[in-house]
């Protein structure tokens, strides 16, 4: 039986932009018209992808879409192609819809690896339709990417599938970093590099190459989306802890309730000592964590200077990714890709 028809996707993109960049310029919500009608038609693309002649598979890979965020990837990368000179942006809705489609399959699957019970405030995918669907829904929507893709350069197509290669080497590295206190800030940020950052920098680099751009341009557009993606699960991860449950949509503590390390955590314990450093380390890799548990290493946490190391360093990606754009003409394109890297350390959901 179907769990229900999934909610139909919400678009309200001076609502987003707007959570976002909070007071922005007048320019850049002048622009938000053009970009709406964007990201629907990306919406478009996306809706047409999905038949299978399989229905069960079909409403599952639509049930996730509706689940996947509020589009910030088609977002960018629309910005982007306009911030290029571009008037209109049909030659890459195709390749954001794909970009977006592999964004959700990845979140698919991350929820039947961490064992998710809600995505954005409702059932996730292996809930409503089970671990096998998930992985099979997970997998159609990585093919269905590929087949937008396919209209492109050989060279798109090999960032596209790199990029790939690096968000599953970082799911693969993060799944084995779990319980381990001692991963490093290093090896995180790497992590971070590959899982989340990777297809943001894709993305917006693979338009720069759409609009035939410089090797500057396009270095620096990639650069500006590992930042952002970097700074973007920084805040995640802080979002985790300190945020509200009821904007983001996800139980808080999750990352600790799975062992998985953050900068946060990580920051945390070395700056934790003698018998506070023994607990944290005690309650951390306790596999099964009492509310009391989480309370407790809430509470060390902020005998610490985590969150504010963790907020420098989100920080810091933002005024690399600023300076990444810098070579791209000014405009109220690039003024919006500039609010949203600011914005994403502001963010609450």
């Amino acid at each position: 039986m179907s769990p229900g028809a999934p909610a139909e996707t919400d678009l309200p993109l001076r609502g987003l932009v707007g959570s976002v960049l909070g007071e922005a310029d007048p320019s850049v919500y002048e622009v938000l018209p053009n970009l709406a009608e964007d990201v629907a038609a990306v919406e478009e693309q996306l809706k047409a992808s999905l038949p299978a002649s399989y229905p069960f598979l079909a409403e599952a890979a639509t049930y996730a879409t509706d689940s996947g965020g509020k589009r910030v990837r088609p977002l960018l990368m629309a910005a982007t192609f306009r911030a290029l000179g571009a008037q209109d942006t049909r030659l890459v809705q195709p390749l954001a819809a794909a970009f977006q489609l592999i964004h959700t399959a990845t979140l698919v699957h991350d929820d039947v690896i961490d064992r998710a019970d809600l995505r954005r405030g409702k059932p996730s995918v292996p809930r409503a339709f089970g671990v096998p669907a998930a992985i099979v829904a997970g997998d159609y929507l990585f093919v269905r990417a590929f087949q937008l893709a396919a209209r492109y350069s050989t060279e798109i197509i090999l960032r596209c599938g790199e990029a790939c290669a690096e968000l599953a080497q970082g799911e693969m590295m993060q799944e084995n970093s779990r319980y381990d206190l001692t991963l490093g800030r290093d090896r995180y940020v790497r992590i971070m590099m590959m899982k989340t950052a990777s297809i943001v920098a894709a993305g917006v680099a693979s338009c720069g190459m759409v609009a035939k751009a410089s090797k500057e341009i396009v270095d620096g557009l990639e650069e500006y989306g590992r930042a952002v993606g970097v700074a973007f699960q920084i805040q995640d991860d802080l979002l985790d802890i300190y945020g509200d449950p009821d904007i983001t949509g996800k139980p808080l503590f999750s990352d600790w309730r799975e062992g998985l390390p953050t900068l946060l955590t990580l920051d945390a314990y070395a700056a934790l000592e003698g018998k506070e450093r023994s607990q944290f380390e005690r309650l951390f890799l306790t596999r099964r964590k009492r509310t009391a548990d989480l309370m407790r290493l809430k509470d060390l946490t902020d005998r610490t200077d985590a969150h504010a190391k963790s907020m420098h360093d989100a920080e810091m990606c933002v005024k690399r990714a600023l300076a990444a754009i810098e070579p791209i003409e000014p405009g109220p394109y690039r003024s919006l890709l500039e609010r949203v890297a600011r914005g994403v350390v502001t963010r609450r959901f």
